[in-house]
């Protein structure tokens, strides 16, 4: 019967520790700081704070003669803050490069049933239909802003040897009308009728040969660069030539992959979704470019996250170890100083949250320092998406406030159950016999 007991109390702290757990991460950094005020506001005006205030001073003034057992906990959560805020940064990164590319104004049309623009058809019938329809904006011409586009995969060299796949985009004039943010930064746009090509600045930095006046081979084809273009999101990844001779070289005849509508207004994507459904000819779906980027980045960001999460759990629970062996070996080296105080009047809850202030102070430090690790290291640090069969995209990490922020609230929890034991363990010791041992 006291064995059922002691694994019921066992699993119910448990269970008490993970939802606490759950709770602290999932909390907003409003919620964080009033918690933290109301806090301090015990600290000060209760006996019992004013007690752990005292306590707390007391372990913080000997920690530079512990200080190789200190920096144990600091530099073991200082590594799991850094590699999770590291990999949760890919993944922010690659999210907000893919979203990025998109706006609320502009619309996509795809074939219906297709959820990228590899694996979408569109007839010239189709497309006519499309840039006609009354949402669509007009230029100083009267021309729709609307640009039929085709979408192939070809096989580049990359600057480390190997071959991988870029997304290679064959365009017309409206192409950059519709997507004003896009800025020639080297040689000029592509002629219509030539092998020419124009390069977003992601892919020279993933693919060699592609500066201008230099030519590569693709679709069994010479073809010339002749301008590099920058923009933000995955568009800077992309090659860009003229829609015809990219569908004749790869046999696409006058079809195309979707359509890019610049809209009156982003109020106006409702009225452009309705009148394309009411259209017989037309079997298509519509969605705005923001909408479309952000459910083509999903699966990946999450996956990454995911992957993110799951390394930082594993490299926790050594740092949570390696926190409790330090504060157990505190604090039986300070039995005696705490059964003094014990014995002078102080309570067991100031002792508690003296050793777990001291705890949570060293997995702040860490955390700050894994945090501080990731920014200089991975801030900006470029990267591509390398696989086989898909086209690749340039991105770069990002490390931001928030990112540091949710380091900061894993390194106090790890701090919180290293500290929780050690300190349950100081209030209980009996004080004759930490006296007499001592």
């Amino acid at each position: 019967m006291k064995k059922i007991k002691s694994f019921l109390r066992g699993f119910g702290l448990f269970l008490l520790l993970a939802v606490f757990l759950i709770a602290w991460i999932a909390l907003p950094w409003p919620a964080l700081l009033g918690a933290a005020v109301l806090f301090a506001l015990w600290m000060m005006l209760t006996r019992s704070g004013r007690q752990a205030t005292s306590v707390t001073q007391v372990g913080i003034s000997t920690l530079a003669q512990r200080i190789g057992a200190s920096s144990v906990v600091v530099v073991g959560i200082a590594g799991v803050v850094g590699v999770l805020v590291a990999l949760l940064a890919m993944s922010e990164g690659y999210r907000h490069t893919v979203n990025s590319s998109g706006s609320e104004d502009v619309a996509i049309v795809l074939r219906g049933g297709s959820s990228a623009e590899l694996t979408s058809v569109l007839s010239r019938e189709q497309i006519t239909a499309i840039e006609r329809a009354p949402q669509v904006a007009r230029d100083a011409q009267g021309k729709p802003l609307a640009s039929p586009e085709l979408v192939v995969a070809a096989n580049l060299p990359r600057h480390d040897g190997e071959e991988g796949s870029a997304t290679l985009r064959g365009v017309g004039e409206m192409a950059f009308a519709v997507r004003p943010q896009l800025k020639l930064v080297d040689g000029r746009r592509f002629e219509p009728g030539r092998r020419e090509l124009v390069v977003g600045t992601g892919a020279q930095r993933q693919f060699s040969g592609l500066t201008v006046g230099k030519q590569v081979r693709l679709g069994n084809q010479p073809w010339t660069v002749v301008g590099v273009f920058d923009s933000p999101g995955s568009t800077a990844s992309e090659i860009w030539a003229d829609a015809d001779v990219v569908a004749t070289t790869y046999r696409r005849g006058s079809s195309r992959a979707a359509v890019y509508a610049k809209l009156n207004s982003a109020k106006d994507f409702n009225a452009f979704k309705a009148t394309l459904a009411t259209d017989p000819r037309l079997q298509v779906e519509a969605d705005t470019t923001l909408g479309y980027f952000g459910k083509q980045s999903e699966q990946l960001t999450n996956i990454l996250r995911i992957i993110g999460i799951v390394v930082g759990s594993i490299m926790a629970i050594g740092a949570i170890f390696g926190a409790l062996n330090t504060m157990f070996a505190t604090v039986a080296a300070r039995a005696r100083e705490i059964a003094t105080l014990r014995a002078i009047g102080f309570r067991g809850m100031p002792v508690v949250i003296a050793v777990m202030l001291e705890t949570m102070l060293l997995a702040l430090l860490g955390g700050a320092l894994g945090g501080l690790i990731a920014w200089l290291v991975f801030n900006g640090y470029s990267a591509s998406t390398i696989a086989g069969g898909v086209s690749s995209m340039s991105f770069q990490f990002k490390v931001g406030p928030a990112l540091l922020w949710e380091g900061l609230k894993w390194a106090l929890a790890i701090g919180f159950i290293g500290g929780l034991f050690p300190a349950l363990r100081a209030a209980s010791l009996p004080v004759t016999d930490a006296l007499r041992s001592a």
